[in-house]
């Protein structure tokens, strides 16, 4: 079957079992997204998890419901056809998937909020070097500071691209996600969203400039109570300059 929405089937056995048992599946809530084929699906249903697989593409959903119609029938599999960027999420503690690597960024964000366990999650190579790239350093962005912010992140093995049918143009890294509590305290954490988003779709200008500019999405007060309580070398700076504390700083300061 050709592979539909940028997916690119992962087709190693010896990388879908090492996948499957990266982390403790058994008894639990598994949500996969993007099962293609069924492949890793069959893994997580082997090793004892409840999965949930989320398939955007109507005939991937019937080849599946052919293929796994006793563990469907037996509770073992629930499939839905849908569009995991948009779709609501049903609980889960665990999610093990191979991510379409268009919708990587937004789904991420999505699993974030929605909350789990630990993640076994597959990325572009240069998507996961992103998510732990250091703050304060060049490579840093509203991805790396929102994942990290909220989660501990480590890639666990890295694919070529003969793991997968069709081959990607890049190498791929399987990365484990693991939720934690903020290591800064943060007084409204949509605004601290906001913030973080906005100063960084202003990178090159220091952070008095960016908040002046976004004032219109942060609000003006908001904006105003951030400048008059920020230290100046914080307000001198630009985004990829900040560490985590900074951040928080920010947000807190214009949590009105």
């Amino acid at each position: 079957m050709k592979a539909p929405h940028d997916q690119h089937f992962l087709t190693d056995k010896k990388a879908i079992e090492r996948i499957a048992s990266a982390a403790d599946i058994s008894g639990k809530r598994v949500l996969e997204i993007g099962p293609g084929e069924g492949p890793l699906t069959r893994a997580l249903l082997d090793h004892g998890a409840i999965v949930t697989a989320i398939e955007l593409d109507r005939d991937l959903v019937e080849y599946l419901k052919d293929r796994f119609h006793r563990e469907i029938k037996s509770g073992a599999l629930t499939l839905i056809q849908g569009n995991a960027v948009k779709c609501e999420y049903p609980p889960f503690d665990i999610a093990v998937s191979n991510l379409p690597y268009s919708a990587s960024s937004k789904i991420t964000f999505r699993l974030l909020d929605a909350g789990f366990e630990e993640a076994v999650l597959m990325y572009q190579k240069e998507f996961g070097q992103r998510m732990i790239a250091p703050p304060g350093t060049p490579g840093v962005g509203r991805l790396s500071i929102m994942v990290q912010t909220y989660a501990k992140a480590k890639p666990i093995m890295q694919l070529s691209q003969r793991a997968f049918t069709p081959p990607p143009a890049v190498q791929s890294w399987v990365m484990r996600i693991i939720p934690r509590d903020p290591p800064h305290p943060i007084h409204d954490h949509q605004f601290y969203a906001l913030v973080v988003r906005e100063l960084f779709s202003h990178r090159r200008k220091t952070i008095r400039k960016a908040l002046r500019i976004s004032q219109g999405i942060i609000g003006k007060e908001q904006v105003i109570a951030i400048i008059e309580n920020i230290p100046e070398e914080i307000l001198r700076k630009r985004p990829e300059e900040l560490q985590l504390s900074d951040f928080a700083k920010i947000s807190n300061a214009g949590s009105l």
